[in-house]
């Protein structure tokens, strides 16, 4: 879908690395290797992220790092595109609303570390979570989005427990239970 609407590839996984998960950052030359491209079509899609506004920069050192531009008013829209575009809003409304009442709803693994990805991984945290339910609406799902979904539950102690080393593994919260 993304790709009919913006054909340049990299500014496509511009906008996955920045728009997708607000804490990432990344510099040109190590971009280039993540993304396979030539460090030339890099910057030239990163100046015109950032003549635009969409994104911030700082200096450290010699290296010019890059980050979203969270203000910026195309942000959200632009954030919920790239969210649409990977189906995590498919898999949020088709399986984890009708879960019971989880606690909060993590992206895992690349993703969430602005990657695009064909594996969806999913954390849920939350006590009573009907794990077959869960499969099977993971399932479902897959098929909505055309990626592998793989989920896994933690119970509310479990994900204390465990936060620490699981937050440094870059994890994304995307929806969390606010009653």
């Amino acid at each position: 879908m993304l790709e009919a609407l913006i054909t340049s590839k990299t500014r496509i996984k511009l906008m996955l690395k920045f728009f997708l998960n607000i804490n990432s950052t990344g510099y040109l030359r190590g971009l280039e290797p993540e993304f396979g491209e030539s460090t030339n079509a890099i910057r030239i899609e990163l100046n015109r992220f950032e003549a635009a506004g969409l994104l911030q920069t700082v200096l450290e050192g010699n290296k010019k790092i890059y980050r979203a531009n969270i203000t910026h008013p195309l942000f959200t829209d632009i954030n919920r595109l790239v969210r649409k575009y990977i189906g995590v809003d498919d898999i949020v409304n088709q399986v984890i609303s009708h879960l019971g009442k989880p606690e909060a709803v993590y992206l895992g693994g690349e993703l969430a570390m602005g990657n695009n990805s064909r594996l969806v991984e999913l954390i849920v945290v939350g006590d009573h979570i009907d794990q077959e339910f869960l499969n099977q609406g993971c399932a479902k799902a897959e098929k909505l989005i055309t990626r592998k979904i793989q989920a896994s539950i933690l119970t509310i102690d479990d994900f204390n427990k465990q936060k620490d080393v699981l937050l440094q593994k870059k994890l994304l919260l995307l929806w969390k239970n606010i009653d």
